[in-house]
């Protein structure tokens, strides 16, 4: 048995794990896919305490050495369910059944997806939730972004260096995003913004080559493309545990800045909570939070 069992290798579940061994627990972290999160798809992070400029992946990987360095054990299985057991938990994954005295759940959130026949098709073939990571893919090309926040601002501006036209989709009249960004991309010649817009139907062969776009009043125009970028927010990765935990109507775990669910023994971390600022910051804060409650909860 774990003393703390840690679900997710993004800089929540990474940054708890350091804190929990640190104050001398036993710490198992179960991972889906691979370490670093969402972080390792960002090109550049300007906005890091210390670190001026890192990439997403050195970022990741240094937390990750650290936490090897300290002892934590690290397993890449899917987790299916938690059992609350009172004394312990049970962690059902994929391939086995773990039991811990606590946990913290720090999943992080998946992209939203448009919902549209053939998206899936296409990822990788047009169809992309990644500026940073394949916008080399569409040099001289024409482009389209959909989305309000700064995300979608910065991967249009990120790409209005590399592609021959950028369409900044969005379905209100105003951005979400910093006014600042706004501003830069309108200094750009080739960045054209389609405002009060939902892209509707993706038009292609073996890849993307128009997007169907509908206006607010029912007015619909093909616009050529060969990439789209789509950047409208993500979904947190908590169906598993919803039947347990409690979550709010967008599918975040309720939790304060403590960190704390309505379970006893079970904690959660970063994106996957409902909160405000979801930064790489605050997902490394809510790990510290996380841990050291666990730690608490634990020496009681």
């Amino acid at each position: 048995m774990y003393d703390i069992i840690i679900i997710g290798a993004g800089p929540a579940g990474m940054t708890a794990a350091i804190y929990g061994k640190r104050a001398l627990k036993s710490v198992l972290i179960l991972e889906a896919i691979t370490y670093g999160g969402q972080i390792i798809n960002t090109l550049d992070i300007e906005n890091y305490p210390v670190e001026a400029h890192i990439s997403g992946f050195d970022f990741a990987t240094k937390l990750y050495n650290q936490v090897i360095d300290l002892g934590a054990e690290i397993k890449y299985e899917k987790v299916t369910e938690i059992i609350d057991k009172n004394e312990y938990k049970e962690v059902m994954t994929s391939k086995n059944t773990y039991q811990a005295k606590t946990i913290i759940i720090a999943t992080g959130a998946d992209n939203r997806k448009l919902g549209l026949e053939n998206e899936n098709d296409l990822i990788g073939k047009g169809i992309s939730y990644c500026a940073t990571c394949d916008g080399n893919f569409f040099k001289k090309k024409d482009v389209a972004v959909v989305g309000g926040g700064n995300t979608a601002l910065e991967d249009a501006l990120y790409l209005s260096s590399i592609a021959n036209k950028v369409y900044l989709i969005h379905r209100r009249d105003q951005f979400r995003g910093d006014q600042s960004v706004v501003e830069k991309l309108k200094e750009q010649d080739n960045v054209e913004f389609v405002y009060n817009s939902n892209v509707t139907k993706l038009i292609a062969d073996e890849s993307l080559a128009s997007i169907e776009v509908t206006n607010k009043d029912g007015s619909t125009k093909n616009i050529p493309v060969k990439g789209l970028f789509i950047a409208i927010g993500k979904v947190p990765e908590n169906e598993n545990f919803k039947n347990l935990i409690n979550v709010d109507e967008a599918g975040y775990i309720i939790a304060d800045e403590s960190c704390h669910t309505n379970i006893p023994g079970i904690f959660v971390a970063g994106d996957t909570r409902n909160k405000e600022l979801r930064q790489l910051v605050t997902a490394t804060a809510d790990g510290a939070i996380a841990a050291t409650e666990a730690v608490k909860y634990l020496n009681n």
